[in-house]
């Protein structure tokens, strides 16, 4: 696995689906500083690496999840890579919205999950694991239990594991932070002394450059 963190990590920048700009912090939407931003859905215009993301993600699920029966993508970054999985997996796929359509059915998960299914839950990204969970908290007011999520990427911020370890989700991800700041020092895209300021944003991205 470490081999495939390593790949993947090299492969998003490439792509520049991942930057790093320590001088130049990035805004989220959250109205957090960030020297750090990840954008996997530009992995879905390179059909060489929208293939390798489906078929790693998928050897997620068939490794560590295999009881699945459905696969939930969460709206909106992860509907297109949770297709790809259900697809090659041949199971059954719904989305997960982040607040229920203010029209029509009101649906907020959409598609077909029946009472009972055992679901997988595709996500692109992790930073605080909010949005993630409130899919998870869903699908299981639905009837469903979860079995596990996967994901591409995750930010591995303290915050984000205390909630899943509360929520009892076992989270696998393709990369991670550490593999991407290793490749990332390795090519040359940053410095030495980088690195301990993207660690000190690690610890309290919040706070980070107040």
């Amino acid at each position: 696995m470490t081999a495939i963190k390593k790949d993947f990590a090299r492969r998003l920048l490439q792509v520049k689906a991942i930057k790093l700009q320590p001088n130049d912090p990035f805004t989220w939407a959250s109205g957090w500083k960030s020297p750090f931003y990840c954008d996997n859905r530009k992995t879905l215009s390179f059909p060489d690496l929208r293939s390798f993301v489906k078929l790693e993600l998928t050897h997620l699920v068939l490794e560590n999840f295999p009881e699945a029966e459905a696969v939930a993508g969460v709206a909106t970054g992860a509907i297109a890579q949770g297709a790809l999985v259900a697809d090659a997996l041949m199971l059954p796929f719904a989305y997960v919205r982040s607040k229920p359509k203010d029209h029509g059915l009101e649906n907020l998960i959409e598609g077909e999950l029946k009472p009972g299914a055992k679901v997988v839950v595709v996500e692109d990204l992790i930073s605080t694991g909010g949005s993630s969970l409130k899919a998870v908290e869903a699908i299981r007011k639905h009837g469903c239990e979860v079995v596990g999520m996967v994901a591409s990427y995750t930010y591995g911020f303290p915050v984000a594991e205390e909630a899943f370890r509360q929520a009892g989700v076992t989270l696998l991800t393709l990369t991670d932070y550490e593999h991407v700041v290793e490749q990332a020092l390795e090519t040359g895209y940053i410095a030495d002394n980088d690195v301990e300021l993207l660690h000190q944003w690690r610890k309290d991205p919040a706070a980070w450059g107040k």
